[in-house]
């Protein structure tokens, strides 16, 4: 299927990550759509990508897929501008936080397949976490090219849609969690007397070279900490402090918080 038309519509940050993820992973050129509205916009993407830039309803009537990629709020929209175009066996990949696969195929012609998926940021740098669920009519070959669009810019899941909430919680919203975490450490490297660059440079290495011994040496994160963790020494006592601010507490309050929420855009659309 990935030799087929694919369209993105939606040409914001996320669209553009995808878009380029694809041309890197060595999709055509001339198998790429982009639906854009903006005439400066579509001009910087032709001449940046050289793929076709049309209308949103030319691209859905053109493609065999479909990379929704706007915000929850302006789906209903986009479907209502380009449902009398669409045909069956077409493949709509909605990365739209909270918009449910039914809410898709409500407005969308029978047989027309739907893929929910959550990215995130990381995406832009190709080390995204996408989460994947297919639609009542979503066959096996329609959810591996959902899967294989994604792959582009990083790692693929497929799960339950009922789990696409808390998937949202985690790694969707997750990249903030993090980036609020480094911020922190830096502010407190600054705190305690270090240059901010030298802050900078140290939590974020520190963040890198962690991350990469999680996922390189397949270690649980416990074990990881426990073999930083020296009796009565310097790390110690800072965990104490964070067990004693409810620090893990607040994570798990901070992330059902944006289930909640996730559930609540759903309930919306």
């Amino acid at each position: 299927m990935s030799s087929q038309q694919t369209a993105i519509l939606g040409a914001g940050v996320m669209g553009e990550t995808l878009l380029s993820g694809l041309v890197r992973a060595g999709r055509r050129v001339d198998h790429l759509l982009v639906g854009e509205k903006r005439a400066e916009r579509a001009r910087e993407l032709e001449e940046r990508y050289g793929v076709a830039v049309v209308t949103n309803v030319e691209a859905a009537a053109k493609a065999d897929t479909l990379a929704l990629v706007v915000k929850p709020q302006d789906m209903g929209d986009l479907l209502d501008e380009i449902a009398g175009v669409l045909r069956p066996g077409q493949l709509v990949v909605s990365l739209a936080a909270g918009i449910t696969t039914a809410f898709i195929e409500s407005r969308v012609p029978d047989g027309v397949a739907v893929v929910r998926v959550m990215p995130n940021t990381p995406a832009l740098v190709d080390e995204g976490m996408s989460a994947i669920s297919p639609g009542s009519h979503c066959d096996d070959a329609q959810l591996a090219e959902a899967e294989s669009l994604m792959a582009s810019v990083g790692k693929v899941l497929r799960i339950p849609e009922r789990q696409q909430d808390a998937v949202t919680a985690i790694s969707g919203s997750g990249p903030a969690y993090i980036f609020f975490v480094v911020e922190s450490m830096i502010e407190a490297g600054v705190h305690l007397g270090l240059p901010r660059t030298t802050a900078s440079e140290l939590v974020i290495q520190t963040l890198v070279g962690s991350g990469k011994m999680l996922r390189e040496t397949g270690t649980h994160p416990t074990v990881l900490r426990e073999q930083v963790t020296s009796p009565g020494g310097t790390t110690a006592s800072a965990l104490r402090e964070l067990e004693i601010h409810k620090v893990r507490a607040a994570f798990l309050a901070a992330m059902e918080a944006a289930r909640d929420r996730s559930r609540e855009l759903a309930q919306g659309s």
